[in-house]
């Protein structure tokens, strides 16, 4: 089993947010939202979804973003 650094996609009321991704990015969503839908044994989410939840596990593994918030 491949080891994701996301799991399974939470079911929450969404907020609607306009975005552009370039191709080459979407393609890699696709491609991420496929291999996360065989892993957890899910269908395959919806690649869009996929952002918020990357973003959050991005923020919250950022040493210096997290250092630099808790400094006044």
């Amino acid at each position: 089993m491949t080891k994701l650094k996301l799991g399974p996609i939470k079911d929450e009321k969404p907020v609607k947010v306009t975005l552009e991704l370039s191709a080459i990015l979407h393609r890699d969503l696709v491609a991420y939202a496929e291999i996360l839908g065989r892993s957890t044994g899910q269908s395959t989410p919806d690649p869009v979804r996929l952002i918020v939840p990357m973003l959050e596990r991005f923020i919250a593994t950022d040493r210096a973003f997290l250092k630099a918030r808790r400094e006044p």
